[in-house]
């Protein structure tokens, strides 16, 4: 299964909601992979397992079910979450790219990219991926939720 959408993260129009910048995002995004747990409702803990400069491995354990995932990125450009299948979920990668359109303006957009091994063709998983579809849709909303938490609480140190 492939799905993708943008999230727009600055309204324009509504003078009500502050914008964020583009390093507060990146920031938010880095949160997310250091500590998922503020993201990922249903994850109990998480622990890294390797370390580089743009990279890390993770154990991510939901309960009983445990995920180990690998995330990759460019500073300030795109973080990549990719897992692969267990008995219990198929393989999965989420490419979560930082665009601003244009630099001078606050316009900033996540676009959320996500591959799947659930299939589209078969009439069972056709269903499946369509609730799958909208999850990941709402999950990704939340995680700019939690981005402006997370910068809203930083803006006074």
């Amino acid at each position: 299964m492939h799905f993708e959408h943008l999230v727009e993260i600055n309204d324009l129009a509504n003078a009500d909601v502050p914008d964020l910048t583009r390093e507060e995002v990146w920031f938010g995004l880095l949160c997310r992979a250091e500590d998922p747990r503020p993201f990922l409702p249903g994850l109990d803990a998480c622990q890294i397992l390797t370390r580089s400069d743009t990279a890390l491995t993770r154990r991510l354990d939901f309960g009983q079910h445990v995920v180990f995932d690998a995330v990759r990125w460019e500073a300030m450009a795109w973080m990549c979450f990719e897992s692969a299948a267990t008995a219990e979920h198929p393989s999965g990668r989420l490419t979560i790219t930082l665009e601003q359109p244009d630099p001078d303006k606050a316009a900033i957009f996540l676009r959320f990219a996500y591959r799947t091994g659930l299939g589209e063709q078969d009439t069972e998983d056709a269903g499946y991926a369509e609730f799958v579809r909208s999850a990941y849709h709402q999950s990704d909303l939340d995680t700019v939720r939690v981005i402006r938490q997370i910068a809203e609480s930083t803006r006074g140190t």
